[in-house]
């Protein structure tokens, strides 16, 4: 995997994470300095994503707040179409837990197992399991409700 891949593939996963554009570019460009200054190169995706999610949980740590946008606080399109517009599909993201965006995406999006995502996030591969279900829960009643309020 070459370098430009490799930031591809980081700030898809930040963004998954912190759910912020801007944010996702930052933690990428840390991480990916981090890496440069230890090693010289980063070699693998699994170090980068590992670098992120680090750098997303001492932010965390040191801001000792986190606020979610809840979904109820989000203004929805009305529209006539039948399926959902991207912003309703972004509401819904962005009303999920930071962990469960995190598991969705690397098991939905990255092709990772759910043993895979257990060994890289160091949890249960059970809690992600559950983390995985919740989440396309989650994200297929805001897709209903988004439909029923497009009828």
């Amino acid at each position: 995997m070459n370098d430009r891949e490799l930031l591809q593939a980081g700030f898809k996963y930040a963004y998954a994470l912190c759910h912020n554009y801007h944010e996702a570019e930052d933690l990428v460009q840390q991480a990916w300095f981090r890496l440069h200054r230890k090693y010289g190169k980063v070699e693998t995706k699994a170090l980068l994503f590992k670098t992120i999610r680090n750098l997303i949980m001492d932010r965390i740590r040191r801001d000792k707040v986190v606020s979610f946008e809840s979904v109820e606080d989000r203004e929805f399109a009305s529209s006539a179409e039948v399926r959902a517009s991207k912003d309703d599909v972004e509401a819904i993201l962005s009303g999920l837990r930071r962990e469960e965006r995190e598991s969705l995406y690397l098991n939905v999006v990255e092709g990772y197992t759910a043993q895979e995502i257990a060994d890289q996030t160091g949890s249960p591969r059970g809690s992600i399991l559950s983390l995985i279900h919740r989440a396309k829960k989650k994200l297929r009643e805001g897709l209903d409700n988004s439909f029923d309020r497009a009828n």
